[in-house]
């Protein structure tokens, strides 16, 4: 059981890294003086938290990237501190530090009433109107790439490609096809910021990724705040168009800073978790060409001629896919440790935990535990039929986190999967050369290590 203070005040301040003494009751082991299990976590963060949960159990103490923190794992733990109905647990304060610099006060970074004000305003631009028209820009720009695959099949590096696929679709869907010859430019500048947000070196020394990432985010800020009096005087179907025009409770359009830091910080989620599901998505269909099968079966059943738009009233015709991206992120989830930062001292399972201290869930454990998944490391999208979800505990399947937090993105990400799976079986087979098996990393974001080989051809 869990108990929570319900009279002491939320307090959301600077994080303040908590005196590890006060967590030494915690069973864990913080590794080396100085880098603590750092490099452990780095180089196998999966058998890292599999390793420390035989042994010290699903609540335990370690120590990553210079601070003691606690690990809370397991469905039970997700819906305790996702849900969070008391406000116990900051996501800025767990977040800052790492994507405060580049990233600062996007959506997912901000906390409790501020949060709901600011995600109620921003929820207009994921409307079903506004949706069938990024579904619009998103079938153009994934069909055309598609045709260019088609024309030169052979072996390719497939993470490369896709994630700049997913980069030229945020830039069109999000920014409009008006964006113009700044595209090069601004899609650039998001390159650098993506890149320096889970660099080595935290502090921009001339020279360093984050140096470069910091420049990145000065020319973002530059072009919205020059953009945002146009798009609100000429309009536009784009989310970018649409969040100028989005409004508070008290009907306050949101700021030119607001729509800054919301646009860069969506631009970057959307591109940087979409290349990694869509990525692991086709390695699995690689891998197992029996649901390549049949999802292309379910494509063809959808009576669309090759090379026409997928219609929106269509998407929910397509549930096998759904089920089998659902797999590709079960498996591979997109964000596989999310931090928060407790406002107030709590208890958990018997563990006193004190007010400031870095607490993190971990969907990709969630995701492997045998009694929620049998055979975990099978591919099977059918443990996603409604029958299959009623039967597990609700926060078992947490790619996109959960509570007030959940992904604001979600029904675009699915939207955008269905698309990109509706064009790409369509027109091409995918497969793995024999006796190949790609290796991934997996933190922060995963990815393949070698860009993951495929072989392309005409289907």
């Amino acid at each position: 059981m869990s108990t929570q203070s319900l009279t002491s005040p939320v307090s959301v301040k600077p994080p303040v890294m908590v005196d590890r003494a006060k967590l030494a009751h915690i069973p864990g082991d913080e590794g080396w003086p100085f880098i603590g299990r750092t490099l452990s976590v780095l180089a196998d963060p999966r058998g890292e938290v599999d390793a420390m949960a035989r042994k010290y159990g699903l609540i335990y103490r370690s120590r990553v990237l210079g601070e003691t923190s606690v690990s809370l794992l397991g469905p039970e733990a997700n819906e305790f501190m996702l849900l969070d109905q008391t406000k116990l647990f900051s996501s800025t304060n767990g977040w800052e530090t790492i994507l405060g610099r580049l990233f600062p006060r996007g959506l997912m970074l901000l906390d409790f009433e501020e949060h709901r004000q600011h995600r109620r305003a921003m929820s207009v631009a994921f409307k079903s109107g506004p949706m069938k028209n990024y579904l619009a820009q998103l079938d153009t720009g994934i069909a055309a790439r598609v045709d260019q695959w088609r024309e030169a099949p052979g072996p390719m590096l497939f993470y490369p490609a896709m994630k700049q696929l997913t980069l030229d679709l945020a830039a069109t869907s999000f920014l409009g096809t008006g964006i113009g010859p700044d595209v090069d430019e601004v899609t650039r500048a998001f390159v650098d910021m993506i890149a320096a947000s889970v660099a080595v070196v935290r502090q921009p020394w001339p020279g360093t990724q984050m140096a470069r990432g910091v420049k990145g985010r000065q020319r973002i800020v530059a072009y919205f705040s020059q953009q945002i009096p146009l798009r609100r005087e000429n309009g536009g179907d784009d989310l970018f168009s649409q969040l100028c025009h989005a409004t508070h409770e008290d009907g306050a359009l949101l700021t030119t800073q607001d729509i800054v830091d919301h646009m860069s910080f969506l631009i970057m989620a959307a591109h940087d978790t979409l290349t990694s599901s869509l990525t692991s998505f086709v390695a699995l269909l690689a891998a197992h060409p029996e649901w390549q099968t049949r999802l292309r079966d379910e494509v063809s059943a959808l009576g669309i001629e090759p090379g026409a738009p997928l219609p929106f009233e269509k998407l929910d015709a397509m549930p096998l896919t759904e089920m089998a991206f659902k797999e590709a992120m079960r498996m591979k989830p997109p964000v596989p440790s999310i931090p928060r930062r407790a406002t107030r001292d709590f208890s958990f399972k018997g563990f006193d935990i004190p007010a400031g201290t870095l607490v993190s869930m971990n969907p990709l454990f969630t995701h492997h535990m045998s009694e929620h998944w049998p055979d975990p490391e099978a591919f099977d999208p059918l443990r996603f039929t409604d029958e299959a979800q009623r039967a597990r505990h609700r926060f078992a399947f947490v790619p996109f986190s959960g509570g007030a937090h959940m992904c604001i993105g979600l029904h675009f990400a699915y939207m955008q999967a269905k698309c990109f799976a509706f064009h790409f079986l369509q027109s091409l087979n995918v497969t793995m050369a024999p006796g190949y098996v790609p290796a991934w990393q997996m933190w922060p974001i995963p990815k393949p290590k070698d860009g993951l080989r495929v072989i392309l051809t005409a289907a």
